[in-house]
């Protein structure tokens, strides 16, 4: 059995593998609703490696909600692609690109 301390640390590595996880997943808002996966992957390409890239869909529509999540391979990829696409037109349309915060 580990002793609490050795249960306290391992937790607080699991939160930081987690805290490390979300700084490159990335929110993308304002998409227009023809965006597909590929498109949306294919915006981020250009700052990194996309691991991946989701365009969240209307479960009863079966059309885009506007806005999905991408995740790329490190922090500095994802903070390069923030920096570069938030408030720029893709589409037609002034879209928001920040980092995804944490379903509560």
């Amino acid at each position: 059995m580990f002793a609490p301390s050795q249960v306290r640390r391992r937790g607080a590595t699991d939160d930081t593998a987690k805290r490390s996880n979300m700084n490159k997943k990335i929110y993308v808002g304002g998409l227009a609703y023809s965006v597909t996966d590929a498109q949306l992957s294919q915006l981020f390409a250009s700052y990194g490696t996309v691991e991946s890239a989701k365009v969240i869909m209307d479960r009863e529509t079966e059309r885009s909600r506007g806005y999905g999540f991408v995740e790329m391979s490190t922090q500095e990829e994802s903070e390069k692609a923030i920096a570069a696409l938030n408030g720029s037109l893709h589409e037609g349309r002034n879209i928001k690109v920040n980092i995804s915060k944490p379903r509560e």
